[in-house]
């Protein structure tokens, strides 16, 4: 058993029988986290929020714009969840959470096709997808919005799709 483990692990009152005290997102959570900054549509705001995230303790792996006139929302993920979160309020900029469900492309000639089978046969919308700055065993990777997360994660993986989580992306940032 890992020391990182044994940490997590505390006596229950009543014997000796250990049991697993970490939170869920302490233990791999299985789902991204996105960040949806909203911002002025104006010359130079971009590169004042991407300034913060381009660093040696975190970088972006994954970012969608959407933008009218006079203001913008951008998507992000970032390799570090915490460290986002931080910088985001240190650096004053309004912003919303939530989570999305990453995928590994498949082998073969029609991943997206492959992935959108397994969403469809289990009756799931997917709102918006987007790709991740990620390549592991030389395969790319999505995110992706749906209605049920929990659903899309068990569906995704009794197809033998493999989903992308939080470590991973951080296991790949040392590959960059």
């Amino acid at each position: 058993m890992s020391a990182k483990k044994r940490d997590r692990e505390s006596k229950d009152f009543g014997g000796s029988a250990a049991t697993e005290s970490a939170t869920i997102r302490g233990q791999g959570w299985p789902c991204l986290h996105q960040f949806a900054v909203f911002m002025e549509n104006r010359v130079g705001r971009l590169h004042d929020l991407l300034r913060h995230f381009e660093g040696p303790e975190i970088r972006v792996v994954a970012l969608s714009i959407a933008n009218s006139v006079d203001c913008a929302f951008v998507r992000l993920i970032v390799s570090d969840t915490d460290r986002g979160r931080e910088i985001l309020q240190l650096s004053k900029f309004a912003f919303s959470e939530s989570d999305l469900v990453g995928v590994e492309l498949p082998g073969g000639t029609q991943p997206f096709v492959q992935i959108c089978i397994a969403l469809l046969q289990a009756e799931l919308n997917v709102h918006y997808t987007y790709p991740l700055l990620y390549r592991r065993r030389g395969r790319g990777a999505i995110a992706m919005y749906v209605d049920d997360i929990d659903l899309a994660l068990r569906t995704l993986e009794e197809k033998g799709l493999r989903v992308v989580t939080e470590d991973d992306l951080r296991e790949d940032d040392e590959s960059f």
